[in-house]
This record gives structure tokens, sequence and C-alpha cells, in this order.
């Protein structure tokens, strides 16, 4: 059987995803409708509240200016001498002569600070129904996308499907316009037509293992374990059973003992490559080097024959030199494959042993046992 590169396997990570129901162009289109909602819900009520306040902000420079001047008008018609003795005995500060001059420079000042106040509101107003307008257009928008979005995902499907089947007819031209509707490099386009139009026996075997699977994502998974809880309010802490050793045991990796080894230099190294079957030609200058500066023939060899013994190609070295280095490797390969992934599942998700070290590995793997979650189940490309 033919074993798919790991770029092949990440374009087709990639692929598989978008004929998912958690294909990231839905969830990015979910997360922009729900954005879109949210900011369109608070511009409404921002819109409301603003109309009410610029009504009531107008109400007062009109009730301002016409009480105003019917009270200048009253004040100017009052003798203060004809109520002279009740103002006296009573002790009222009323000198209505005052009261007129303070009117006539406070009253048109309140006006003019009011009308400011509705000039400011109605330009915030317009702002408000701008930002609120784009998001009911943004909504509509991702409506259309999504509709589309739908229609090319059933092609992808479709095409796949006669794929796997070994029934494929369709023209290139026809494989790639629909490959172009998605998020994919030139490169990405150009390989993924090839693998539509000449399925191998490596891609079905992706397939099978994708299904095998249920295509479930975390979330998902952790979801119906949230709704279990739910389900069953009164049970007790779920405790995860572990089958291989207990949650809280982390297993710590030895550091290699010293040992005192001849300086090697570009053509020892590759003389060691050409005994253990590795093609120096594949490798650049500068990846020599990188394996120079953590040179340990001992782990090299252990680290080639890691792969050997499972049958898998040695190519998983040329995108990834960093593993045929990694100390650590053989321990993260064993805990893998206790919890019951195999090794051409690792294999064709290597980035799982250059994204953690061992602890870090051993943690993310106990985080899923402790969520209620089997690792074997959760996806490589999850982790």
């Amino acid at each position: 059987m033919k074993i798919l590169s790991p770029e092949v396997t990440r374009l087709l990570d990639k692929l598989y995803n978008l004929r998912g129901s958690d294909s990231v162009i839905f969830k990015e289109m979910e997360s922009a409708h729900e954005k879109a909602l949210e900011t369109k819900e608070r511009t409404t009520k921002e819109k409301s509240t603003l109309q009410e306040k610029i009504a009531g902000l107008e109400a007062d420079s009109k009730n301002l200016s016409e009480q105003g001047k019917k009270l200048i008008e009253v004040l100017k018609g009052i003798d203060k001498k004809a109520y002279e003795t009740v103002i006296d005995r009573l002790h009222i500060n009323f000198d209505p002569e005052a009261l007129v001059e303070k009117l006539d420079t406070s009253l048109p000042e309140t006006i003019d600070r009011v009308n400011d106040d509705i000039k400011a509101s109605k330009e915030e107003l317009v702002q408000v129904e701008e930002e609120m307008n784009s998001a009911i257009t943004t909504i509509e928008e991702i409506g259309i996308r999504k509709d589309a979005a739908v229609a090319n995902q059933e092609k992808l499907n479709e095409y796949f499907e006669l794929a796997l089947a070994g029934n494929i007819n369709i023209t290139r031209d026809s494989i790639t316009s629909l490959l172009e509707q998605f998020d994919l490099t030139e490169e990405e386009t150009r390989e993924a037509a090839k693998i539509l139009m000449f399925p191998e026996d490596a891609l079905y075997d992706y397939d099978a293992k994708i299904k095998e699977s249920e295509k479930k994502s975390i979330s998902e998974v952790m979801q119906e374990a949230k709704s279990q809880e739910v389900d069953s309010p009164k049970a007790p802490a779920v405790e995860i059973p572990i089958k291989e050793e207990p949650v809280s045991v982390v297993e710590e990796v030895k550091p290699e003992p010293a040992v005192e080894e001849k300086k090697f230099d570009r053509e020892d190294l590759i003389d060691l490559f050409n005994e253990i079957g590795l093609d120096y030609l594949d490798y650049t200058t500068s990846d020599l080097d990188q394996i120079l500066e953590h040179f340990n023939e001992k782990v090299i060899r252990r680290n080639v024959n890691i792969f050997k013994e499972n049958d898998l190609s040695l190519d998983i070295f040329v995108d990834h030199i960093n593993l045929l280095y990694d100390k650590e490797l053989e321990a993260k390969m064993d805990r893998l494959l206790r919890i019951g992934k195999s090794a051409l599942d690792i294999y064709l998700n290597p980035t799982v042993l250059t994204k953690y070290d061992y602890k870090g590995l051993d943690k993310a793997i106990i985080l899923l046992q402790n969520s209620g979650l089997d690792p074997k189940k959760v996806p490589l490309m999850a982790y």
C-alpha cells in the first residue's frame, strides 16, 4: 500500500474538514453571523434609546424657548412696589427685574447647550444606524454565501464518493473550478484534483479511518458528554476509568545517558544516512547542519528503526527533521500506541509528535480522559 506523504495528508485533513458539518467555512460564517446578529440587536436598542433622547431634548428646547419668553413677559409686568408690604413682612426674596436680567443671560445659553446635545445625539444616531445597516447586510450576505457553500460542499462530497467508488468521470476543469471555490492554494488545488481524478489505496485507507472515528471533533464529543451530565443531574462526578494506568501517573522520560562520541562532520552523517536507509539528497544543507547540532547517533538509529519496524516510510523525517533527533520520540509513540492509536495513524498525523514534548502529550491525553472522552476515538489532528 502506498502511504500518503505528510503534505497530502494535511491536504486531505483540510478537504475532509470542508466536507463535514464542522467545516471551517461554516464555522467562520457561523461566527460572523452570530457577531452580526449581536451587533444588530445592540444597535437596534441604541437607536431606540437615542431616538427617545433626541425627542426629549427637542421638547426641552421648545419648552425652554416658549416658557422662557412667557415668564419674561410676566415678570416684566409685575410692579414690585405693589407687593412691597407682603414681600417685606414675609421676607420673600423676590426681584422681578433681577430675574428678567438672569433669564435674558442664562436662557439663550441653556437653549444652545440643549441644541448642541441634540446635534451630537443625531450624529451618534447616524453612526449607530450605519453600523446596524451594515450588520443587516452582513446577515443577508452570509445567508447567500451559506447557500453557495452548502451547494459547493455537496458537489465536493459527490466527487469524493465517485472517486472512492472508482467511478470518477469528471473533467479536470470541472474539478478545478469547484476546488477554486474553497480557500486552497494553487498547489493544493492542483494536488486535490489529482487525488480525485487518480485515487490510490492510501486515499481509501484515509477515508476508512475517518469513517471509523465517525468524523467527530473534540467539541462534538465534549458536547455529548455535557448533555449526558445535564440528563443525570443527581449523578456524582464522573470518574473516568483508565485501562492503561492511573490518570495521576505521569511517566517520566529519563534523559539519555551521557556518552562520549567522536565529533561527527557532514561526511560522517552522510555515511550514517546511507547505512540506516536515509537519502541525504532529500535533505538541505541546513537540515544536515541542524541534525549535527543535535547529533546523537543512538537516538537517530532508534528513531529510524521505530518507523522501519512498523513498515512506515522514512520520508516523514524529510518534512519533520526534528523527529530524527527527538530523544522522546520513542516514549511519545509508545504513549499513543498504549491508548489504542495505530502506528499508521500516528504517521499520517505527525503533528502530534512535533507539537508536544512527552509531558505535554501525556497531559493532553489525561485532559481528554478527565473530560469524559476516549483518546483513542478522538482524531489525532484534533489533539
